[in-house]
């Protein structure tokens, strides 16, 4: 079974939730201090938030289930991060999930929707534990 991506517990596949679009934004901090006669003065802080979403469309008739939905929602109703590993073995970092945004469209009789498109939203948060991991991993390179 092909893997994208592990989100602690769960797995995206062509089984489960498969997603088709994976956004990443990347932002830093810098103070700024005034200064009279000259532009302010700036001082790397380090990484700001790092937040990811992924996008995609269930079709419950072909592959996955709207359980790989509801899975995912329990997982956000803990508060906990999550590691983030992609099917290839990258390791993201650990993530919240913020938020979670589906629209069902092309409805059966039963009002249950042959199409979902969804969106997850990440943010990282990374534990004293994993951030050693990164470094460790980062100083094998």
């Amino acid at each position: 079974m092909p893997v994208q991506l592990i989100l602690g517990y769960f797995v995206f596949s062509l089984y489960t939730l498969a997603y088709q679009e994976l956004q990443r934004q990347l932002a830093w901090r810098h103070a700024s201090t005034s200064r009279v006669g000259a532009r302010p003065a700036h001082q790397f802080l380090g990484p700001d938030e790092e937040q990811l979403t992924l996008s995609g469309v269930l079709l419950p008739e072909f592959a996955g289930s709207r359980l790989s939905l509801e899975l995912l929602e329990a997982m956000a109703a803990t508060g906990r991060s999550w590691p983030l590993i992609q099917g290839d073995g990258l390791l993201y970092g650990e993530y919240l999930i913020t938020g979670i945004q589906t629209t069902g469209t092309l409805h059966f009789q039963d009002g249950a929707p042959r199409k979902i498109e969804f969106q997850l939203m990440l943010k990282r948060t990374d534990s004293a534990l994993l951030g050693d991991l990164t470094e460790q991993l980062a100083s094998k390179l």
